[in-house]
C-alpha cells in the first residue's frame, strides 16, 4: 500500500464539492425545497473522528514498540492502515460534498433556512476534516520504518533448502 497523498484527498474533495453543489441545485429545482442538512450528520462525523483518535492513541505504543507493550500483529496493523486509508478518503468526500452544499446555501444566506443549513453544512465540513486528520495520523502510525523494509537485504537460498531458507544475506550491487 502506498501512503495517502494530499493531492488525492484534495481531488476527491473537489469532485465531491461539485457533486454537492449540483445536488442542492437539482434538489431545489425538482422538489421546490432546499436539501436538508441534518445536524446529526456533523455529530456522527465527530463521533467517528473521536473513535479514530482513540484507536490511534490506543495502538500507538504497540506500533512504536514501547516497553511493556505487546507488539501488534502485522495483520491487525495492516487492517488498521486500510481502515485509516478508507476513513481519510471518505472524510474527504464528505467534506467536499458538504462544502459544495454550503456554497449554495451561502448564495441564499438572506433566508433563515439557508443560513441555518449553511452553518450545519460548515459543521459537517469541520467534522469531516477532523475525520481526515485522525485517519491520516492513524495511517502514519501504521507505516513501516526504514529498518523494517530494507530492499538491499536479499536472502540467498539454494534449491535444496526451500523449506527452511538460509540465514545468509548478501547486498545488492548499487545501480548508479
Amino acid at each position: 500500500m502506498t501512503p495517502t497523498r494530499p493531492r488525492l484527498l484534495l481531488a476527491l474533495g473537489v469532485l465531491a464539492a461539485a457533486i454537492g453543489f449540483a445536488t442542492v441545485l437539482l434538489w431545489d429545482a425538482f422538489t421546490g425545497r432546499t436539501l436538508p442538512v441534518p445536524l446529526t450528520a456533523a455529530l456522527t462525523l465527530v463521533l467517528l473522528a473521536v473513535a479514530l483518535f482513540a484507536w490511534a492513541i490506543a495502538v500507538r505504543p504497540r506500533l512504536l514498540g514501547r516497553p511493556n507493550t505487546r507488539p501488534m500483529s502485522p495483520f491487525v496493523a495492516t487492517r488498521t492502515a486500510a481502515l485509516a486509508m478508507a476513513a481519510s478518503r471518505t472524510g474527504a468526500l464528505v467534506a467536499g460534498f458538504y462544502f459544495g452544499t454550503a456554497v449554495v446555501f451561502a448564495m441564499n444566506f438572506s433566508t433563515p433556512i439557508a443560513a441555518e443549513r449553511f452553518w450545519y453544512a460548515l459543521g459537517c465540513v469541520s467534522a469531516a476534516a477532523l475525520v481526515v486528520l485522525a485517519a491520516l495520523w492513524l495511517e502514519y502510525l501504521c507505516r513501516l520504518t526504514d529498518k523494517d523494509d530494507d530492499p538491499s537485504d536479499v536472502r540467498v537460498d539454494s534449491d535444496g533448502d526451500w523449506v527452511l531458507p538460509s540465514t545468509q544475506t548478501r547486498r545488492r550491487p548499487d545501480r548508479t
